[in-house]
């Protein structure tokens, strides 16, 4: 879908709906006016004429923190419509009890509740909730959902049609460097490869990099090489879908050598591949490739 439109009762668990949306990839804009969702939507989505900016997927979340909620908001799916752009409407249901909960745990104001009591603003919300709520395309009731169970049922949707599989859940990032540089901070699991022999030690392929077929051939000519990374992608490929099944979004790798040009950049290039090719979401960063050759150029 171009554009997935959530709305719903204040406490319902927009916020978390909002925030799984952009890990899976959506570009959010949170309590948009009603009457401003065609205008903006149409400036950011590339329409049937190949007008906007082509920003997609997008979710935009409008509800009753909006003065002018339903002002021009008819309008504005009428203005989508025209463009060629189409979207789904996500409503998000709880019972009053729920909301009331949810209210005194976060001690927050509801926002139609500032000169009334909580169950007068809650009612009121739901009359005014009341003519988009038969719009919806999906209805959510979120009283007994974790914020990870709301994650899990937000992905099924957006991807209803098209059996996607779970891996896609998780956005992975291979990150080469050099271990005499520092070990990267947001590393969820280091891959330690400076027990293979270094090709900094040989003239010829020292100023080459992981990426040239030189160092290729000269990495995997020690079969420990083969074997250790036939074991390291058995650990991952089991490992992720418990990551996934415990409500991890990004999960980042670390492949480190000694100054993170040689062996470091070739393997991390090898497991990207590999778990690409198991079906996965993977961003391949090289951090330090270039310093041990700019370093042998000062010398």
């Amino acid at each position: 879908m171009d554009v997935l439109i959530v709305t719903g009762m204040s406490g319902s668990g927009k916020s978390v709906v909002a925030n799984s949306l952009e890990d899976y990839g959506y570009f959010c804009i949170d309590n948009l006016p009603a009457h401003l969702v065609g205008d903006l939507v149409s400036k950011l989505v590339a329409n049937k004429q190949n007008e906007g900016l082509g920003v997609g997927p997008l979710a935009i979340v409008v509800d009753s923190r909006s003065k002018e909620y339903f002002s021009g908001f008819a309008q504005s799916l009428k203005q989508l419509q025209e463009n060629g752009i189409s979207y789904k409407i996500l409503f998000l249901e709880a019972s009053d009890d729920a909301i009331m909960s949810r209210y005194k745990q976060s001690r927050r104001n509801h926002p139609l509740a500032k000169d009334q009591s909580l169950a007068q603003g809650i009612r009121r919300e739901r009359e005014l909730l009341e003519p988009l709520l038969e719009q919806a395309d999906q209805r959510i009731k979120t009283d007994y959902l974790s914020p990870k169970d709301l994650a899990d049922k937000v992905f099924q949707y957006i991807h209803r049609d098209d059996q996607a599989d779970p891996s896609q859940k998780l956005s992975i990032v291979v990150q080469s460097f050099g271990f005499k540089y520092g070990m990267p901070e947001d590393c969820d699991s280091v891959v330690d490869v400076r027990f293979l022999p270094n090709p900094y030690y040989v003239d010829a392929l020292r100023p080459l990099s992981g990426q040239d077929r030189e160092i290729r051939d000269y990495v995997y000519h020690f079969p420990e090489t083969r074997i250790f990374m036939d074991k390291q992608l058995d650990l991952f490929l089991y490992l992720l879908p418990y990551y996934i099944r415990e409500g991890k979004f990004t999960f980042t790798i670390g492949v480190g050598c000694t100054g993170g040009r040689h062996r470091s950049v070739l393997l991390a290039e090898d497991l990207s591949r590999s778990l690409r090719e198991a079906g996965y979401r993977v961003t391949l960063v090289h951090r330090d490739i270039a310093k041990d050759l700019q370093k042998t150029r000062d010398a």
